[in-house]
């Protein structure tokens, strides 16, 4: 990777001799960014060896209290089977329980495995459409992870005219960007809520706050599915009206913050459930 960086890096000065010198800033740009790219990709893995780490460490502190508490019972067990405390048929049914803790250590790290997994993942997605949408302003797209879940947050005047639900074309350029990301991820499944302000609104084909929320977020479903061909089983159009604010609805910027659209990445719940069933 350091190899093709030094390549990047001395190109621009090799074709100075021959070329504009609007060519040669164009490169040194170009090469700006790849390193930009580069160094972000760098600390993200970085943060990811870390936590994977702090885990490891974690599971072995937990296998290491497991086996004490085994040596501990046993050696409990033993003594009171001497003194007559228990019966042998008891010793033997707490012997039996004391041995499941060992399928229990393992489902535990189980879990700390698809945790892991699931974080890289997530990182992997957050990575990749902050890369798509480099190019967009901070204030009308934004993307986190919050709990299990990833969210694209776009502002309502970017996606669509005041009381209306039809996409603008800007909007378009902004949600093939996030389909292309999404559709490189074929496993993964979206949710996409439309939220309002509390100006009540009521036209001849809106009736409330409710109907304009979820006819945005269907417009932004049906145009992920014409627009950009993303399969429709993968994703669920939903409105949240205007119950769920970012801000008090006191002023025209709190009202603006409150109208936006967001596209939920919904966690894999269904490996968790797999890990829950009895080993056969």
């Amino acid at each position: 990777m350091k190899k093709i960086f030094i390549l990047a890096a001395l190109a621009p000065i090799l074709w100075s001799g021959c070329v504009s010198k609007k060519k040669y800033n164009e490169q040194v740009a170009n090469y700006s960014g790849l390193k930009k790219e580069y160094d972000d990709l760098v600390k993200g893995y970085s943060d990811c060896q870390v936590k994977t780490a702090d885990q490891s460490t974690q599971i072995k502190s937990l296998e290491e209290e497991v086996a004490m508490l085994k040596a501990n019972s046993n050696a409990m067990l033993n003594q009171l089977t001497d003194l007559a405390v228990i019966t042998k048929e008891q010793a033997a049914s707490i012997r039996k329980s004391i041995e499941n803790m060992t399928s229990k250590d393992a489902y535990i790290q189980d879990l700390q495995v698809a945790m892991a997994r699931k974080d890289s993942l997530n990182l992997t997605l957050i990575m990749n459409l902050k890369k798509a949408l480099v190019d967009e302003n901070d204030q009308d797209v934004q993307v986190k992870v919050d709990g299990s879940a990833v969210f694209i947050s776009i502002s309502d005047k970017l996606l669509f005219s005041s009381g209306s639900y039809t996409i603008t074309p800007r909007a378009k350029e902004v949600l093939g960007k996030v389909a292309r990301v999404i559709k490189a991820q074929a496993d993964i499944q979206f949710m996409v809520e439309g939220h309002t302000d509390n100006k009540a609104i009521s036209t001849s084909s809106i009736k409330d706050n409710w109907d304009l929320s979820v006819l945005r977020a269907t417009s932004v479903v049906r145009s992920l599915q014409q627009d950009f061909q993303v399969q429709p089983e993968r994703m669920i159009a939903a409105g949240r009206s205007q119950y769920q604010p970012l801000a008090n609805n006191d002023t025209e910027a709190n009202r603006q913050l409150n109208r936006r659209t967001r596209i939920v990445i919904l966690p894999q719940l269904d490996q968790f459930f797999k890990l829950l069933e009895p080993k056969k």
